[in-house]
């Protein structure tokens, strides 16, 4: 492509100029034989390459069909078609087996930034071999409420991993020349009529929570693109919105790259562009026409359209420049890689008299059953489902694995999701009767999770909620293998010994799990997110879905673990939580300095021992507990996390470092992040729930107040030592008295004045003074005082 990209705008009509900011079909933008502009290829998702070979390379001529097909994609079905091992296409537009790694529920537990970016290496050498320059992730939205449809494609409840884990992915993504699209831009935290809800969030929950991990990503990683949402954000549909595209991301976050929209996601589209929003995917011929016509009106601003196509054309420049044509994928590799993804990502949520790891010491006869343990729930459905490549059945591998140690037996128990069988139930039964263990796979229903829909509830299915209840009756030894898009409640969790939580983690899930049951793995996830004892008991319930078209952030924020911190609730498991077979103790903590400024970063370090008895990994998580300010404050937020692996009887030594502009909040009357001066206690924890080592370092940075008014009173005029010395200025000078009495005057009468400052000083204290006199002794100098 020719690199001058003005000429070549210089050179472009206003309908060229159109084409290169709109796709061309579903998964391709414009070319422009005429000026040289070759096209390139973006395609779905998150956690895999969905290549749809008729849409993409046009054999057929797309239709709304294609689309609704991809939207409305069946995990359950996708995965049926790529069952066999390199196989042909599948089911849906002829999408070509590719890896399907751990969704993001299952991912981020990992907590482990260098693996998740081996992944996305992978994915962009898979996307290299489809010849696909722009991959449609990571998406990170805050996992506000379990019920969202799409939260299996999101990392967490908290920005600090959301935005750490999606920066791993896309520099790895990046690293092979493919682009990545980090989405979706912004609040678009549930699938109820996720084109019309307006998500009405106040400025400190949209700023410290559902912007962060966007904000977080970006700064780490320089995506290059990001993608719009479908919802309204406090009134203004986000393609659309000037806020969020041109005054957040780019003037505040200084973003780069090029802004696209999600599919069909915009509404009026010359408003969309004058936003910020460069892209219009897919093709949409209205849209060319409405901005073709508000151009050549006058409308939209020629410099406006330029610079999107400027950015547009340094996009297709540099996907371009790192094409890689001859690339060709090692799906074996990459199906070990997501074998280890899976394994170093699933929890272990219970494990009660050590029974897991199961060995010939303990057990010999091991009954399974379950539907999932031969047809293992792997993803979430939607645009996002990938056509596993290769897929691990758990059956196979708890066979493969436990060799002549153990006899295995099967029984389904539960063959269909819909209805019990009462047949296959009583053999499932008896089956476990008679064994030493049963290990019980199950799952929430397939399909309930994705696009344009959220869950109804909270319960697995109910076929398997009875299998683990009738199996428990006879067998005291139960292990359960469990499968959902996000948490579930658990009234079964007494019923069984020992589980696993697997969220959906992809097609090496069936040997991550053989290995983790018989201890050739050990252990490692932690969770993302906070599991409840039940759904009324979650942040977001008195304010979901929302009515009247609004969707109403009630908790603002206390979202996930900040709100059961506040409220002193126990949840079923808390966030971060998660067991090993491994012990370890955590000593030594040292802070290298007990004051800082605001520039400064807090170093700090701990001892970390494995007392084994097997190599394992602990995840060190950081947690600050504020000073009490102005301001409502959570009680402790994650600010920083890392991974140590250590073999028995090895011990590290942990650093990790804290930026003090990082423990910042978002004042909504200064408009701009404050660090409250005041001491701060650092919290390292197993959990959120569970703090090893504390210590508590000081942060001197100097006080900033909100502009006081004529209507404040006299008490809040004496907390701010620069107003207050005016207005005892002004004073002094009305009553030609000093101005130290007049000081120590106000001062004594402060607690008893009950109305604002110029009554209390006029009406009270009989002063000619005059209001606006009063303001500018108030306001000057502006904000931020000494």
């Amino acid at each position: 492509m020719h690199t001058d990209f003005h000429s070549l705008i210089a050179a472009m009509t206003p309908e060229e100029k159109v084409d290169l900011l709109s796709g061309r079909g579903l998964w391709r933008t414009a070319a422009i034989p005429r000026l040289g502009i070759d096209d390139i290829v973006m395609t779905d998702g998150t956690y895999g390459v969905r290549y749809s070979t008729a849409q993409i390379n046009g054999e057929e001529k797309w239709s709304m069909d294609d689309f609704l097909g991809v939207v409305g994609q069946n995990a359950g079905q996708a995965t049926h078609g790529g069952e066999e091992k390199g196989g042909s296409e599948a089911l849906f537009s002829q999408s070509q087996p590719a890896t399907c790694f751990p969704n993001g529920s299952s991912l981020a537990c990992c907590w482990d930034t260098a693996l998740v970016y081996r992944m996305g290496q992978a994915l962009g050498r898979e996307c290299q071999h489809f010849g696909v320059g722009l991959l449609l992730g990571p998406g990170i939205n805050i996992r506000r409420t379990p019920l969202a449809g799409r939260g299996y494609e999101y990392y967490a409840e908290d920005p600090v991993i959301s935005g750490d884990m999606a920066a791993a992915l896309i520099n790895g993504l990046q690293q092979q020349g493919v682009g990545a699209s980090l989405k979706h831009f912004a609040a678009n935290n549930s699938e109820y009529r996720r084109t019309e809800m307006d998500s009405v969030i106040e400025p400190r929950a949209l700023r410290e929570i559902y912007l962060e991990g966007f904000r977080r990503a970006i700064a780490k990683s320089q995506p290059w693109t990001v993608m719009s949402s479908y919802n309204r954000l406090n009134g203004v549909q986000t393609s659309e919105a000037p806020f969020l595209l041109s005054r957040v991301l780019r003037d505040e976050w200084h973003y780069e790259g090029l802004v696209m929209s999600d599919w069909y996601g915009i509404k009026n589209r010359p408003a969309s562009l004058v936003a910020g929003n460069d892209l219009a995917m897919p093709e949409n011929p209205g849209e060319k026409a409405a901005l073709l016509g508000a151009i050549r009106r006058g409308e939209v601003a020629q410099a406006t359209v330029d610079q999107a196509c400027l950015r547009m054309l340094t996009l297709l420049d540099k996907v371009h420049r790192h094409r890689q044509p001859d690339t060709r994928a090692d799906f074996l590799a990459h199906h070990h890689l997501a074998q280890t993804l899976a394994a170093e990502s699933i929890v272990l949520l219970k494990n009660a008299d050590d029974l897991l790891p199961l060995t010939p010491e303990k057990v010999h006869n091991i009954a399974v059953s379950g539907k999932p343990a031969q047809q293992p729930v792997i993803q979430g459905s939607g645009c996002a489902t990938t056509v596993p490549w290769m897929l691990d059945r758990p059956l196979d591998e708890i066979v493969d694995v436990a060799g002549d140690a153990f006899t295995i037996s099967y029984a389904p128990g539960t063959p269909y999701d819909d209805r019990d069988d009462p047949q296959a139930l009583a053999q499932a039964v008896e089956q476990a009767r008679c064994a030493d263990v049963a290990v019980v796979f199950v799952s929430t229903a397939v399909g309930e999770d994705g696009e344009n829909g959220d869950r109804k509830d909270l319960n697995i299915l109910p076929a398997h909620e009875r299998l683990i209840r009738e199996i428990a009756r006879v067998q005291r030894r139960v292990v359960v293998v469990l499968a959902n898009s996000d948490a579930v409640v658990m009234p079964w969790l007494g019923s069984c010994s020992a589980l696993l939580e697997t969220f959906f983690a992809g097609q090496g899930m069936g040997r991550a799990v053989a290995e983790l049951l018989f201890g050739l793995r050990n252990p490692c996830g932690r969770l993302t997110v906070t599991v409840p004892n039940t759904l009324e008991e979650t942040p977001a319930w008195l304010h979901y879905p929302g009515e009247n078209l609004r969707h109403y952030y009630g908790e603002g924020l206390f979202v996930g673990y900040r709100y059961y911190d506040k409220r002193r609730l126990n949840p079923l498991f808390p966030f971060g939580f998660g067991l090993s077979y491994s012990r370890f103790s955590w000593e030594q903590m040292a802070v290298a300095q007990d004051e800082y400024g605001e520039d400064d970063t807090i170093r700090l370090s701990l001892r970390v021992t494995c007392h084994g008895p097997v190599a394992g990994k602990e995840i060190v998580q950081l947690y600050v507990a504020p000073p009490s300010g102005e301001l409502i404050r959570e009680e402790q937020a994650l600010k920083g996390f890392t991974c140590v692996q250590l073999q028995p009887g090895e011990s590290q030594i942990v650093t990790m470092m804290l930026p003090v502009r990082e423990l910042a909040c978002y004042h909504p009357g200064l408009g701009d992040w404050v660090v409250t001066p005041g001491q701060y206690q650092l919290r390292l924890g197993k959990s959120s729930r569970d703090i090893q080592l504390c210590a508590c370092v000081t942060v001197n940075v100097p006080p900033r107040y909100v502009a006081l008014r004529d209507d404040n009173s006299l008490q809040q005029v004496i907390r701010q030592p620069g107003p207050f010395s005016r207005v005892v200025a002004l004073v002094a000078a009305r009553s030609q008295l000093p101005q130290e009495q007049v000081r120590a005057r106000l001062t004594a009468l402060a607690p008893d004045m009950f109305c604002g400052l110029y009554v209390t000083l006029t009406a009270f204290l009989g002063l000619d003074i005059d209001r606006a006199a009063l303001n500018a002794a108030l306001a000057e100098p502006a904000a931020k005082q000494e």
